[in-house]
């Protein structure tokens, strides 16, 4: 692997103590790149960054009209949650449309993301299910999916085992990651996901042509450009459905709206629609950070591509330029986007 520039820098006082290389892709519809930033071709596994890609088929195949899933359900789909009251109710509604209930997710069990819910589910003498897993909503998808593939009768035991590469469901949600990739999962490295599903290993910049393909419709079928546009305004209307409280992505977009569509993915991974530059970014931070440098860079992107007000261009410089606080709150550093990287975002300003 090639050496990748510095991206995010970490201060102690005014000394650099630690940083962060990777490598940024930003590709438009037409499939060209407007930023090549780092060894862009090489292929990473995007994990949870695709999970709008992966839902696309929950809204193409009629799925979200029958069960009639409204916009917190369709974010939650697309959502890495923090496992607090809303998610986990959600998650439930979603599978109850569909006629199951928890025991048909196969993503597996933890406590809550957010501390708080984690304390809040221990005080209660309760422990945490499938439905807080942060992956819930996206599987709850997939068992809206399976309901349309194969009705409601029987569909438990159809969608048993919907997590193998080759249930029905999951060769459906493969297609739509490989048509909006444009890269040929067959022959792609494969492995498992956190929450079970296989995960393909794609060049970076594939995967900001497909979140292009997001923002803009081009390249996609007639369905899968629908689908797209209706889950980026379901996410931008239900924020809080696709992370959580204090959450990047549940910020950013709380603030930006359509403007931005955003997703985290693990060890370092993040994936973002700009729709009104017509513009799909990708990020792989190659130590695998996400909080310490996948979100200041993206942040980085987002600010220098975009015409933000004030209230927005604050909160995005303080995402990409992050004071740091020790136990006392007395400020100890800073996380910031290196100069190398905002000298490659400097062109990309929108026109005025």
């Amino acid at each position: 692997m090639k050496t990748n520039p510095l991206l995010v820098e970490a201060l102690r006082g005014s000394a650099l103590e630690s940083a962060h290389r990777g490598a940024v892709a930003i590709v438009d519809g037409d499939g060209r790149r407007v930023l090549a930033l780092g060894e862009v071709e090489r292929a990473v596994f995007p994990r949870s960054a695709v999970k709008l890609l992966q839902a696309l088929p929950l809204v193409a195949s009629g799925a979200a009209d029958a069960l009639q899933l409204a916009d917190a359900e369709l974010a939650l789909a697309c959502a890495s949650h923090n496992g607090e009251p809303a998610h986990v109710a959600t998650a439930r509604g979603m599978l109850a449309k569909a006629g199951l209930d928890a025991g048909a997710l196969e993503c597996g069990t933890h406590w809550p993301g957010l501390d708080a819910a984690g304390r809040e589910l221990a005080a209660q003498g309760e422990a945490p299910t499938a439905l807080h897993n942060n992956c819930s909503g996206k599987h709850a998808g997939f068992l809206c999916l399976a309901c349309a593939l194969h009705g409601r009768e029987g569909l438990r035991g159809f969608s048993r085992g919907y997590v193998e590469p080759q249930h029905a469901v999951m060769r459906e949600v493969s297609a739509a990651l490989q048509a909006a990739t444009d890269c040929d999962l067959a022959h792609a490295p494969v492995g498992t996901d956190g929450c079970s599903i296989p995960t393909f290993a794609i060049p970076l910049d594939k995967l900001a042509l497909a979140f292009a393909r997001v923002a803009t419709g081009q390249g996609l079928s007639a369905g899968h450009a629908r689908a797209a546009q209706r889950l980026r305004g379901a996410i931008a209307r239900a924020p809080f459905m696709v992370a959580g409280t204090g959450r990047f992505d549940t910020r950013v977009m709380d603030v930006l709206g359509e403007r931005v569509c955003c997703k985290v993915g693990a060890e370092g991974v993040y994936c973002a629609a700009l729709p009104e530059r017509g513009w799909g970014v990708a990020i792989k931070v190659d130590d695998g950070n996400n909080a310490r440098a996948a979100e200041v860079a993206m942040a980085a992107v987002i600010e220098a591509a975009l015409r933000l007000d004030t209230e927005a261009a604050g909160l995005l410089r303080s995402l990409s330029e992050l004071t740091l606080r020790n136990w006392n709150g007395r400020v100890v550093g800073q996380l910031r986007a290196s100069a190398t990287l905002r000298d490659a975002l400097a062109g990309l300003a929108a026109p005025r």
